[in-house]
């Protein structure tokens, strides 16, 4: 197979810290890997790529994602909606309508997106396996990822505890028990994790929400489960001040706390959000190399609030991007989700908080990291 060299670009960004962020020269990639960059010799059968004009990054990695929102883009009724209001009226609304043809069209759609601007790597946090489904949603996902050619870590949502609503015209969303949710991630690991650092596949543990999705044993249960399959353990936390204040008034601690109590904190966890942090869990945060997978644009159309993400780094925490679902997004853009985190800090904290090398880093080398 012939090797691939890239000329000509106006700039390389490494997405690495420090002399290696910024590169001049050419790139040479054999057999899928960059084995040089720089003053770059022509060899025969070389196949070359003129990069002129442009800026070469890595391939982004978006941390967190519901591909099968992708179908629910701009409903009106919650288009202004705060988050507890806006998942009533969205995917407590329409997850019944989720039949086979619609979840891989939604797939498509987002995946694409995401590859368009970059993005050759998507953590799905799909939790939508109810029985009455008459088709396989990991099967689908995993299918469609490998036409795109796209790399998926299927972060296995699920909760053993439903919400009620305040109308009947909500259907419950389905749940399981703690003993079918660690089989059937088992079964997903033993069908699909690949641990390989080149891997195109894995699966992580993910119930929906740890504070009052799945009980405080059934969460250490998880954690327990997670590692003894050497998988990953994803959610989300913090994104709305009610995460504060249910865990302050039911467990009577902070939820970056909470959790840590039952196991779910460690390199090996990242969390979606992270908006209502205070200087105690930011620093737990980063002591225990726990991630944040940052949603800028979903924490804003939500009015969620402004995640503390170069505060955590600061404090030697680990911090990533993600698009979220594209029915609280209406997009699936990194290059949006990029440009939205540089400009949201900055405007905030002022031209110190963060540079576009530092994003570029969140949204590859740093998220890549979450997932080995």
């Amino acid at each position: 197979m012939n090797d691939l060299v890239i000329r000509n670009a106006s700039g390389i960004l490494t997405g690495l810290k420090g002399l290696q962020e910024r590169r001049t020269g050419d790139i040479r990639i054999r057999a899928g890997r960059i084995v040089s960059i720089g003053h770059i010799p022509e060899q025969a059968g070389d196949t070359v790529l003129d990069a002129k004009g442009g800026v070469i990054t890595p391939g982004l990695v978006s941390t967190h994602h519901h591909l099968f929102q992708s179908m629910l883009k701009g409903i009106p009724s919650a288009i202004n909606a705060p988050l507890e209001k806006w998942l009533r009226l969205v995917p407590n609304t329409y997850w019944r309508y989720l039949d086979e043809d619609t979840l891989q069209t939604a797939a498509q759609v987002g995946m694409v997106e995401l590859l368009l601007s970059g993005c050759t790597t998507v953590v799905d946090h799909h939790y939508l396996f109810a029985r009455s489904y008459q088709y396989d949603p990991a099967a689908v996902l995993f299918e469609t990822a490998e036409k795109l050619g796209m790399r998926l870590v299927l972060a296995r949502g699920g909760t053993t505890r439903t919400r009620k609503f305040d109308t009947d015209e909500i259907v419950p969303a389905p749940t399981e028990t703690l003993d079918e949710m660690l089989k059937r991630v088992s079964d997903l690991v033993s069908r699909y994790h690949d641990p390989a650092p080149d891997s195109s596949r894995r699966i992580a543990i993910a119930p929906n929400t740890p504070t009052w999705g799945v009980t405080p044993d059934e969460l250490r249960a998880l954690a327990e489960g997670a590692r003894s399959m050497g998988i990953g353990l994803h959610t989300h936390l913090s994104e709305t001040e009610n995460y504060v204040k249910y865990c302050n008034e039911v467990y009577g601690m902070r939820p970056v706390q909470f959790v840590g109590e039952h196991g779910w904190l460690g390199p090996d966890v990242w969390f979606a959000h992270l908006v209502h942090l205070d200087a105690s869990e930011i620093a737990l945060l980063a002591q225990t190399r726990t991630g944040m997978a940052h949603c800028p644009q979903s924490n804003g159309r939500l009015g969620s609030g402004i995640a503390p993400a170069p505060a955590l780094e600061q404090a030697g925490g680990r911090v990533s991007l993600a698009v979220d679902g594209a029915a609280s997004n209406e997009a699936c853009d990194m290059g949006a989700e990029m440009h939205t985190a540089w400009l949201l800090h900055r405007f905030v904290h002022g031209a110190d908080a963060v540079r576009c090398e530092d994003i570029v880093r969140w949204s590859s080398h740093e998220g890549r990291g979450f997932l080995l």
